[in-house]
């Protein structure tokens, strides 16, 4: 619904890519900061997917993002890297860029890993 898609998977890492429209925008005109918190999260939940094992899934257990910079139109990239990964709880960040490399957000993101009956219909 959101329109934003997966351009690039590699182990421990994953980019988004958004093109901003008027669906995406707040009364205020800028780009809705829910928007930029739904690319960055997915980024970084791929990233951290790409360390699961057959049956595994995982869950996010906090969030944050920085804005740093309106948005109007354009193409955003997400781009997730884990910074650290341990068995079970790993630290993710995203960097969402404009077309111009110009650093729009930054997001941190902490995943645990859930096995056996935890990840089961997950």
């Amino acid at each position: 619904l959101i329109g934003f898609s997966l351009v690039e998977v590699e182990p421990d890492r994953a980019v988004m890519r958004l093109e901003v429209d008027d669906r995406h925008t707040s009364p205020l005109g800028t780009l809705h900061g829910g928007i930029l918190c739904d690319i960055a999260d997915g980024a970084m939940g791929c990233a951290w997917a790409t360390r699961l094992a057959e049956g595994e899934s995982y869950t996010t257990l906090e969030l944050k993002i920085n804005f740093l910079r309106p948005v109007w139109k354009g193409v955003l990239h997400a781009e997730a890297k884990v910074v650290r990964g341990g068995k079970t709880v790993g630290l993710i960040e995203a960097r969402v860029t404009d077309e111009e490399g110009r650093l729009m957000a930054f997001a941190t993101s902490t995943c645990m890993t859930l096995r056996g009956e935890k990840a089961s219909g997950r």
